[in-house]
């Protein structure tokens, strides 16, 4: 099957320039970082896509494709969170302002979406089926929710029905696993539903919950959906580099690639994947250590500008140095110094250090992020007895939702 380099994918009223998508994570995509890969992606645009940037229509064109918020708790917004409405916030340089609402009660997940309608916050919102961390799983939230075939309907239901009622063209999406466990899958009933309940693309994480982040992705399940479905099947999973996009997109037919842990500290692999899917010309950037640190700066004055008081960047920023930093030859007490650094002025001083002309490392290539072993699923009581909720377990997810904590 030949990879896909030409032509605009449609997700509803939007139009992708570019099959690329940057995931929602958590601590990780907020405007900052966001901004810088957007920009890097629409760098990477050439020729005619490159000329038309100028006449793009905002909250419909993504030239580069899309760039989404870290996940969002429909509870805490329906609560007026302080700080989920910071983090709900646009960034103003956003041309779709694309979002990832999470939750298990399809009231309150009704609610969020009208709240995010009605105040344009978002072009476009995602629901998380895919989170596999034990305090989401264990209330039946994120990759565990699909197994329940009731509640996943009566979700996307809602949401989709909370848009129509607003009567504004706002596509919603979906993101999940293949399923639980390897003997309880659920990405294809999960797909025909959200088909059905009016979605309008799905992605799909070709692991298990209990994989987590281990092993390789079924690109297999990929290939499967997208057989199943009319609607766009976006692909995710083990993307470290441009030539892992286009291989996806040939050995899938998938309509588009979804990024996540590949581009922690990486923004410029969205050049990459870029200028590689539509062209089909592979391109691959290496930046030396100065133009990295020319970046983490950049970065860092995003953060600040982000963020309630320099301390704070700063704290949100470090995990981010160290990704950036992945494989160079640093020394033990440069990378303790930069994990600690509190100020804009410690982080010059530090990085000014360092040689600019230094190459970037191999090591620093290829799998980044989480990993680790399979892990036993965390899930509420019974949960996998029936694919339908009963009545306690309806009331137990609708109330565990309520931590209100900003994410």
């Amino acid at each position: 099957m030949e990879t896909k380099t030409t032509g605009t994918l449609q997700i509803g009223p939007l139009k992708l320039w570019a099959p690329v998508v940057l995931a929602p994570m958590a601590g990780v995509t907020d405007v900052p970082f966001r901004r810088l890969c957007r920009q890097f992606g629409e760098s990477g645009l050439s020729g005619q896509l490159s000329d038309s940037l100028p006449a793009a229509q905002g909250g419909v064109d993504a030239p580069a494709g899309l760039y989404v918020c870290e996940m969002i708790t429909a509870r805490a917004l329906v609560e007026r969170n302080e700080k989920t409405f910071h983090m709900a916030q646009p960034d103003p340089a956003d041309r779709v302002r694309s979002l990832q609402l999470y939750g298990t009660d399809p009231v309150n997940l009704y609610k969020a979406t009208h709240i995010l309608l009605e105040e344009d916050l978002v072009d476009h919102i995602d629901l998380n089926f895919g989170c596999p961390v034990p305090k989401v799983t264990k209330k039946g939230g994120g990759a565990a929710l699909p197994w329940k075939l009731d509640l996943f309907t009566e979700i996307v239901t809602a949401v989709v029905r909370a848009v129509k009622e607003t009567e504004k063209p706002v596509p919603v999406t979906i993101k999940m696993r293949v399923g639980i466990d390897d003997k309880h899958l659920t990405y294809r009933d999960a797909g025909q539903i959200a088909q059905d309940a009016g979605v309008c693309a799905v992605a799909l994480h070709g692991r298990t919950q209990t994989q987590h982040y281990s092993g390789h992705a079924d690109w297999d399940t990929i290939a499967q959906l997208k057989q199943d479905l009319k609607i766009p099947v976006l692909g995710n999973g083990d993307i470290w580099g441009a030539q892992d996009a286009l291989d996806m997109m040939a050995y899938t037919g998938c309509d588009a690639v979804v990024v996540g842990r590949g581009a922690q500290g990486r923004p410029w692999l969205f050049y990459d994947l870029v200028a590689s899917l539509t062209t089909g010309a592979l391109t691959e950037l290496a930046p030396n250590l100065g133009q990295v640190t020319k970046i983490i700066i950049e970065h860092a004055l995003l953060m600040i500008a982000n963020s309630r008081s320099e301390a704070e960047a700063m704290r949100n920023l470090r995990k981010h140095i160290g990704w950036y930093l992945k494989g160079f030859s640093l020394g033990g007490q440069m990378r303790a110094a930069l994990s600690r650094v509190e100020t804009l002025a410690q982080l010059e001083e530090l990085l000014s250090g360092l040689d600019p002309e230094v190459e970037y490392p191999p090591a620093a290539r290829g799998k980044r992020g989480r990993a680790g072993g399979q892990k036993k699923p965390h899930l509420p009581y019974g949960w996998l007895e029936s694919r339908y909720v009963n009545q306690e377990q309806r009331e137990m997810v609708a109330a565990n939702e309520c931590d209100g904590d900003g994410g």
